[in-house]
């Protein structure tokens, strides 16, 4: 079957699952504010604990988005990351939620939604790997098939297995993302990857400054999003501390490699510290977390300048957006960390569980993507020009305005056409 038949019966059924639901109110699961509750603590109602998530909740699908901004850095390719972006949220958070309401049966409240969002936040940091590999449509089918592989993940961690520490995300986000996005590489096996010179502009590579520092702030309220409240001030000195740590010793490890800072990869690994904190999130206290932050900027900076061209040469491979380098390997050392101060042997057998069924699940996805995806020519790979109207790759002057004589034919004045 030609791909774009493919996409249209799957968009067919998509819809027509929405309307589904839309025109069958009877089987929707209506939300009932919870009144009169006790909450997470003695000290709360159910109500209180709702309108505290309400806030976190907001701020990660805030974060999802900066996602975008992080891996807006090839000159050519920027609207295509967020559209990519938004269409792999959509099919992953509708997927999630489908799943949970009719296979499982749950009720909307925030965990519901906060659960959603965090698989969404998985698929689109997964999907930096391969970025720019695939065509437009086959993001919303990453998304759709992203969600049951996510959920079969959590159930391993948190029902299957008894005891893991990982209230903020290291093995379940992290170290999900980095190995789902590696098995469906693999599985795609795009080598042209390693003709693209991946040019950028002082312009985009400060998109990715303002996102790693908005990142920064509210890292927090992504790793204390389901915690009950009186555990959250403790979980945002532990947050804030870890990433102070990979801050310094980041930039550190930039200096002492390549004498000056690589401001790609600096921007990426000084939030190495905030991903492996998210195991041993309220287990360890701020000096412990500093110390956990110092080591995984060390070693997510040193993945992304020595690691990452032996891994993708070795393995003939490219990983587009360095995914392994801060959310895989500072993903491993804060489930060791987990395993170290809290929870034993039961996180490296959840992390070696999550590696496996990561790459497994991956690739499956990865050999659906390269059956449907069809020819793809070189020109069209990490590219706006083949998706959107109206792109151009250089500034061009606005059409009420001339360059003054003399000067370059693309700079503005204040000349203005009569």
């Amino acid at each position: 079957m030609k791909p774009k038949l493919v996409f249209k019966y799957l968009s067919l059924f998509f819809i027509l699952l929405c309307l589904i639901q839309t025109i069958a109110p009877a089987a929707a699961s209506s939300y009932i504010t919870p009144t009169g509750e006790e909450g997470l603590t003695q000290d709360t109602s159910m109500i209180q604990d709702e309108m505290h998530k309400f806030d976190r909740n907001m701020d990660v699908w805030f974060m999802l988005m900066l996602v975008a901004f992080l891996m807006l850095f090839i000159k050519k390719f920027e609207w295509g990351v967020c559209l990519a972006t938004l269409l792999t949220l959509a099919g992953s958070f509708i997927s999630h939620s489908a799943i949970r309401q009719f296979v499982l049966g749950q009720a909307w409240n925030q965990d519901f939604i906060i659960m959603g969002i965090f698989c969404a936040i998985t698929v689109v940091i997964a999907i930096g790997v391969f970025l720019g590999t695939i065509k437009t449509w086959q993001y919303l089918l990453v998304g759709i098939l992203f969600a049951p592989a996510w959920l079969a993940i959590e159930w391993f961690m948190f029902t299957y297995l008894e005891g893991v520490v990982d209230p903020g995300g290291s093995m379940l986000v992290h170290m999900v993302a980095a190995y789902w996005g590696w098995g469906a590489l693999i599985a795609i096996q795009e080598k042209r990857s390693f003709e693209e010179p991946f040019d950028t502009t002082t312009h985009s590579v400060s998109f990715v400054w303002l996102a790693s520092m908005l990142l920064f702030v509210l890292w927090p309220s992504f790793v204390t999003a389901l915690l009950p409240g009186d555990q959250v001030t403790w979980g945002m000195i532990t947050t804030y501390m870890a990433g102070l740590g990979s801050v310094v010793s980041a930039y550190l490890t930039c200096v002492a490699f390549e004498k000056k800072v690589n401001p790609l990869v600096y921007t990426y690994a000084l939030l190495a510290g905030m991903v492996s904190i998210g195991s041993p999130l309220i287990s360890v206290g701020p000096w412990t977390a500093l110390g956990i932050g110092l080591v995984a900027g060390i070693i997510s900076a040193t993945c992304f300048i020595k690691l990452h061209p032996w891994l993708c040469e070795k393995a003939g491979v490219f990983d587009v957006m360095g995914v392994h380098n801060l959310h895989g390997i500072p993903g491993i050392w804060g489930a060791v960390a987990g395993a170290i101060f809290a929870a034993g042997f039961v996180n490296i057998i959840s992390l070696v569980g999550v590696i496996v069924i990561s790459l497994v699940t991956g690739g499956i996805t990865g050999i659906i993507l390269k059956a449907t995806r069809g020819e793809m020519e070189q020109k069209d790979l990490f590219s706006d020009d083949s998706i959107f109207l109206g792109w151009h790759p250089d500034p061009e002057p606005l059409p009420f305005r001339v360059a003054d004589e003399g000067t370059p034919g693309n700079t503005l004045t204040s000349k203005t056409v009569e």
